[in-house]
């Protein structure tokens, strides 16, 4: 008798999981995916095309797992998603034991697609740490030295399944191309902007494939604190002392915090001393043999002119803000830095803004910019027109000013890893014979 199966995801490592262990073990039936975290990726199906059975597997909502295990006669079910907390992880597996099924996780070996090129993968143990611009600082020490780089992003299939398996972006073309969310253009935009191609999609291998073509180098630009799709050749891994502590209670964030060949402290230009230092006494007490970089974020500030003295609406990275627990981000930073005031939104948003900040009760003064479909893009720019401000102060990744048309001045904030933690990387690099 095949072991019953369902696999709990978000929408993206849940997919890669099936297709690299689940799909061709004969052992296991996967009858059901359920998803959480992102809203509405549940009314769809996992296509018949991509399966071993070759029929549809249904997506449910998380919601409805205990009473899935019991009907659907499951056996286990596989905790395929990122960015919990240790408690949450277990509570999870209490409620998954408690109606009748096994608890599950799967680890780097069994989960790895490798690569024939030599592969950097920079991933963090909470979302919105910083991985990207170092990601990025890596492609252009690269670029300088005369290799052709391309990275690969973490999974975000959010729209439909057979038509993101591998997707390429070389321009913002590629955005209409393939419908993408904010989300999603958060992470690309920035490689673009820099020149760089970026693949997503969820079927890694395939993608490693194409990419290899047109690469020297693989730079794997992790998501959340979520552990590598592909086999790095090394793994660099950034903390946030914001949130110090949480490099060693989050998962998988721990799990890359262990794996780590570097791991870069971020933010210590605005994190408090203490907090940085905690986090370094973490990694040397649980990866003595890592090495340790401290790295200022630098903020890219265009028409900061604009901020002082005014009444400023920060919008900030949603996912950051949201389940990434964060209350502030860049735009928070730089109205500080620039002498701006802020103002409170949360009594102007309306509909899936209005609902993330009653679901996420730590953000006050920066309205995430959710938008995961058309009706949250809606909202958040219902929300924006609706508060009474200045200046709009973007410090998401996106370009939101291509999505919604501001009718206030837009501050448009970035961030650059420090230079002296881009020597130190490029030290590393050359040292162990990428460069």
């Amino acid at each position: 008798m095949k072991k019953r199966v369902i696999i709990a995801g978000a929408g993206g490592r849940d997919f890669h999981n099936y297709l690299v262990y689940f799909k061709n073990d004969s052992q296991y039936e996967v009858v059901a995916f359920t998803a959480t975290q992102i809203p509405g990726i549940e009314k769809r199906v996992f296509p018949k095309e991509l399966t071993s059975g070759k029929k549809d597997i249904p997506i449910y909502s998380e919601t409805k797992l205990a009473d899935l295990v019991k009907r659907l006669r499951v056996d286990h079910v596989y905790l395929s998603y990122s960015d919990q907390s240790h408690q949450q992880v277990m509570e999870f597996a209490s409620r998954v034991l408690a109606a009748g099924a096994n608890f599950g996780l799967l680890g780097t070996k069994d989960t790895y697609v490798r690569s024939q090129k030599p592969v950097i993968s920079v991933c963090a143990v909470r979302t919105g740490s910083g991985k990207s611009q170092t990601s990025r600082a890596l492609a252009e020490l690269f670029r300088k030295a005369g290799k052709k780089v391309v990275g690969i992003r973490h999974s975000m299939p959010y729209g439909k399944l057979i038509e993101e398996t591998c997707q390429r972006f070389a321009d913002e073309t590629d955005f209409k191309k393939y419908k993408t969310t904010i989300e999603e253009e958060e992470e690309y935009q920035p490689w673009i902007d820099h020149g760089f191609v970026i693949y997503a999609g969820f079927d890694y291998k395939k993608i490693v494939q194409h990419a290899e073509q047109e690469a020297d180098v693989l730079i794997f630009d992790g998501g959340n604190n979520d552990i590598p799709f592909i086999k790095p050749d090394l793994h660099i891994v950034v903390a946030d002392p914001h949130r110090a502590g949480h490099e060693i209670t989050y998962y998988p964030g721990f799990v890359n915090f262990l794996l780590a060949d570097v791991i870069v402290v971020n933010k210590v230009d605005s994190a408090k001393k203490k907090d940085v230092e905690a986090v370094v006494q973490n990694a040397r007490t649980y990866n003595p043999h890592a090495k340790i970089i401290l790295a200022r974020s630098e903020l890219v500030v265009k028409n900061a002119e604009l901020i002082k003295g005014r009444k400023c609406l920060v919008v900030g990275d949603g996912p950051t803000l949201s389940h990434g627990g964060m209350s502030f981000g860049a735009g928070s930073i730089a109205v500080k830095k620039y002498k701006g005031r802020f103002v409170d939104p949360r009594k102007y948003a309306v509909g899936a803004i209005k609902e993330t900040f009653e679901k996420f009760p730590h953000l006050a003064y920066e309205v995430p910019a959710m938008g995961y479909g058309k009706k949250q893009v809606s909202d958040l720019a219902a929300t924006i027109h609706r508060v009474p401000c200045d200046v709009v102060v973007d410090g998401t990744p996106a370009n939101l000013k291509r999505m919604i048309q501001f009718k206030k001045p837009l501050v448009e904030v970035d961030y650059e890893l420090g230079i002296k933690a881009v020597n130190e990387l490029q030290k590393i690099l050359r040292k162990r014979g990428f460069l």
